[in-house]
């Protein structure tokens, strides 16, 4: 079943379409057969172009179910190409907001851990060695402030392994509000965990500009009691949030 308001576009082009995701809409199909956010972006353009036959949509990445924000699909073969290799070659800067409860003992760090997926599961370890199976992970993170007893953090992925946040904040002690699968103590009502793809900078893969994407927060009033902390504001203050 397809949620309502599942995505905002917030980029559209000939050769790129850039939603900013709510949480609980799957990226791609699984076995639950609920409609995927790949799907729906096909109808959309389908019904706006007034296209016939198949529509061409290539999922550059992903993001976990639970997770809102920036999503990048690809309109054509070329561009589906030319964005996975930005991905796979690191030239994608990836910037998350993740809401945890317990403050990291360290206000900023770097990351590194071994994450090895056991896909029965659908859960990742983190290893703090290399082990067999496993792949290297690293991000970096820092503490923008708090509100009562939760902390907000910027992360940047510098990799982009299955999990990576949600395992490498609960490694360190900090898991992701609502995210019991990785150690928070209850779920959120909503069933969404307080992890946001934010923002996302590139170059074109065809018209070799820079883009810069800001996905903004999700309308919920646990997130945006969040852009009240003065150095959100002031770090925010010229973007136009969508909702």
């Amino acid at each position: 079943m397809a949620k309502q308001n599942a995505y905002t576009i917030i980029y559209e082009d000939n050769h790129l379409l850039i939603v900013n995701k709510e949480a609980g809409v799957l990226v791609q199909g699984d076995k639950t057969g609920d409609k995927p956010l790949v799907d729906l972006c096909k109808t959309y353009v389908k019904e706006k172009y007034n296209k016939p036959g198949a529509v061409f949509m290539g999922v550059v990445h992903r993001i976990d179910r639970p997770v809102s924000g920036a999503v990048v699909l690809a309109r054509t073969s070329k561009a589906l190409e030319r964005m996975n290799k930005l991905f796979k070659d690191r030239k994608v800067k990836k910037t998350y907001w993740a809401i945890v409860k317990k403050k990291p003992k360290v206000k900023e760090a770097k990351l590194t851990h071994w994450l090895k997926k056991d896909t029965s599961k659908n859960v990742t370890t983190a290893f703090d060695h290399d082990v067999e199976g496993a792949l290297k992970a690293e991000l970096s993170y820092r503490v923008v402030g708090n509100l009562n007893d939760h902390w907000l953090l910027e992360v940047n992925p510098i990799t982009g392994r299955p999990h990576q946040i949600r395992v490498q904040l609960a490694a360190m002690g900090s898991p992701i509000r609502g995210d019991v699968k990785y150690g928070f103590a209850k779920p959120n009502p909503e069933g969404n965990i307080n992890l946001h793809a934010k923002q996302l900078e590139f170059m074109h893969p065809v018209k070799k500009e820079p883009v810069v994407i800001q996905a903004g927060l999700p309308v919920n009033q646990f997130w945006e009691q969040f852009l009240t902390l003065e150095k959100v504001k002031v770090k925010d203050k010229k973007i136009n949030y969508l909702h």
